[in-house]
């Protein structure tokens, strides 16, 4: 079962600790858990090589490559067995005992399981893990390396092996894509998936390369315009053939990058259209703004002469009272006296 060449393998790049035991429900749990991580997160090149007791690995093996060697060897025949979980969901386990490390261990004890979901996962997820068991003695004729030592570096980039980015590299930092296929020029995932992942990378590097060109262009046009002429000619730019970039991208990549483009270009017309004055800008007015000065000062005018036309009323009603109680006092003296 175990593959050839050098072993070389795509790893979940983080550590996943150390575990005495995993159950069947663990097992199902961590690979449903890793169909959503491996999503947005790249596994990386390197290689499974005499792990420790407990150690758990978990690793993509694309349909067309056998399982990675692990630097162990074992005295028996892997065991195949198929776990029913409900939910239309089956756990396969693949259980091998009676390994050791060649040229180190002393007697066979070590056990690997994988685990895999073959219905409710992805298949070619696979977690590993490696305990002890039963020990035997180690057959002297087995006793011999499994594979060639020094390893091999890993210098491969990281890949997404899931999701809508399947098959695309990660580079690091400074790192420019120089379009190498990874090892055996594997395809991970759906081929057609990654194979316009590709195309629509290889577009978007034309389309900067483009902008790039025209950034440069208008910068030195903006230089020639303030120096002489002659000074100007030195300042030229070596194009290259844009054919020779269209030629490695299908029409369909090229067509959906247009289309894209053109839609970000008019749905930014249509917005300013529907909202351009809802966007615009009102000037704010002050709150005395509603009123008018010179109806202010003729309303105070005419409050003012009618405030002095009720006081004269006042006044006259109030003299006019004092009148009439003099006069009834006077009449009841000239009653007295008679």
């Amino acid at each position: 079962m175990q593959g050839g060449n050098d072993g070389m393998c795509l790893r979940y790049p983080e550590n996943l600790g150390v575990h005495n035991s995993v159950t069947h429900e663990v097992a199902a749990s961590m690979l449903l858990r890793a169909t959503q991580l491996a999503q947005s997160t790249p596994f990386h090149w390197g290689y499974i090589d005499r792990p420790n007791d407990g150690q758990l690995f978990l690793i993509f093996v694309p349909s067309q490559m056998q399982f990675p060697i692990d630097g162990v060897r074992y005295q028996e025949q892997e065991q195949r067995y198929t776990i029913p979980l409900g939910n239309g969901r089956e756990l396969e386990l693949q259980e091998v005992k009676f390994g050791f490390i060649p040229m180190q261990d002393q007697i066979a004890s070590k056990i690997r399981r994988r685990y895999r979901l073959i219905k409710g996962g992805h298949p070619q997820l696979i977690l590993i893990h490696y305990s002890r068991g039963q020990s035997i003695p180690i057959i002297p004729s087995l006793n011999q390396p499994v594979r060639p030592y020094a390893l091999r570096p890993a210098n491969e980039p990281a890949v997404f092996v899931l999701g809508e980015r399947a098959g695309q590299k990660v580079f690091p930092p400074g790192m420019a894509d120089r379009g190498q296929p990874g090892p055996m020029g594997i395809p991970f995932g759906n081929p057609q998936a990654a194979m316009l992942a590709q195309q629509n990378s290889q577009m978007e590097a034309l389309e900067r390369r483009n902008r790039q060109e025209r950034d440069r262009s208008a910068s030195v046009t903006a230089r020639g315009q303030q120096q002489a002429p002659q000074q100007a000619q030195g300042a030229r730019i070596e194009e290259e053939d844009p054919d020779e970039d269209i030629d490695m991208i299908s029409a369909k990549a090229l067509a959906m990058a247009r289309y894209r483009r053109n839609h970000e270009v008019m749905n930014e017309v249509f917005m300013h259209a529907a909202f351009g004055k809802q966007l615009e800008s009102k000037p704010t007015k002050q709150g005395y703004s509603i009123f008018n000065k010179d109806d202010l000062a003729s309303s105070i005018t005419k409050l003012e002469a009618e405030i002095a036309d009720l006081q004269a009323k006042a006044a006259s009603r109030q003299h006019a009272k004092e009148l009439s109680e003099l006069a009834d006092v006077s009449m009841e003296g000239l009653s007295v006296e008679a």
